[in-house]
């Protein structure tokens, strides 16, 4: 009867330590390529990301007469996307960031479009280019790509697209607390992910950080920025049991107002009850007599 070979453990071993060398090899080089495509963002030397920051200016007035372009080629200043009871989501974003960009557009988009209001009608929302070098047709591909991802009937003025010059740029940005840095050797740009929100009158009311904004979140700090104008009752209601939470960057339950309200609903369904009983009895005493 032939023998089957049967390999050494030694030899085993050694297949399984090279697959287990192979995966590492695989590994790094993905961490490699992740590395290269946030550039703007994750660094070689961390002393690059020292002018890349968010200081807050909450409660401040952004100047409203800078000069943009729009991408209709139109030439606007930032106070004629501010009308009365319309709050502003305000976007600083560049074309050719390589994905930050990208990803804060998509989640304010994503959030924006589970909205039950429409941008446009409601709110306002705008983004400006932190790239000197970007045009009024980069703007306008961008806006006609988002656009797609926000409801049936939001109109293009309801999300405008503004490009400028370096020194409007940066007044704009040193407003609202925005710190980005030019990465030379990259061409990219080092900047944070935020969204702005801010009142009808062109004051700061809110930053939402990072990529992902829930809708609670985006609604309540539009409720917020428009002192409950552009909701319902209820609206003003929900606000009125939230607070914002800096350190957890959200909207929780202020359990104080909550229970404040639900002392008053319950006053008022006991009020509603006796009432009730009261013209109940009312009503039987007529009967018996």
């Amino acid at each position: 009867m032939e023998a089957k070979y049967k390999p050494a453990k030694g030899s085993d071993w050694r297949v399984r330590t090279d697959k287990q060398i192979l995966i590492w090899w695989v590994f790094f080089g993905f961490i490699l390529t992740i590395n290269n495509s946030f550039g703007q963002v994750i660094l070689d030397d961390p002393k690059e990301l020292r002018d890349v920051d968010v200081v807050e200016h909450l409660g401040e007035f952004i100047p409203l007469d800078l000069t943009f372009v729009d991408d209709l080629k139109d030439t606007v200043q930032l106070g004629d996307y501010f009308q009365e009871d319309q709050p502003v989501i305000l976007i600083l974003h560049y074309s050719n960031c390589p994905m930050l960009c990208s990803l804060v557009l998509d989640g304010a988009s994503k959030a924006v479009s589970q909205l039950a209001w429409k941008a446009g009608k409601k709110f306002q929302m705008l983004s400006v280019s932190i790239d000197p070098r970007d045009t009024p047709v980069d703007a306008h591909e961008y806006q006609q790509r988002y656009l797609k991802m926000l409801p049936d009937g939001t109109t293009e003025d309801g999300w405008r697209f503004l490009v400028g010059d370096d020194k409007n740029i940066k007044s704009l940005a040193d407003a609202v607390g925005f710190k980005y840095y030019y990465v030379e050797d990259k061409d990219q740009f080092a900047h944070p992910a935020i969204l702005f929100v801010l009142t009808p009158e062109g004051k700061i009311s809110r930053y939402l950080y990072g990529l992902d904004h829930t809708e609670q979140d985006v609604r309540l700090a539009l409720l917020e920025a428009s002192d409950g104008k552009i909701g319902n009752t209820i609206d003003r209601l929900v606000l009125s049991c939230f607070h914002y939470d800096p350190d957890g960057e959200g909207y929780v339950i202020l359990a104080g107002n909550v229970m404040r309200l639900g002392g008053i609903a319950t006053v008022l369904i006991l009020g509603i009850f006796l009432s009730l009983l009261w013209v109940r009895d009312k009503i039987r005493n007529r009967e018996a007599k």
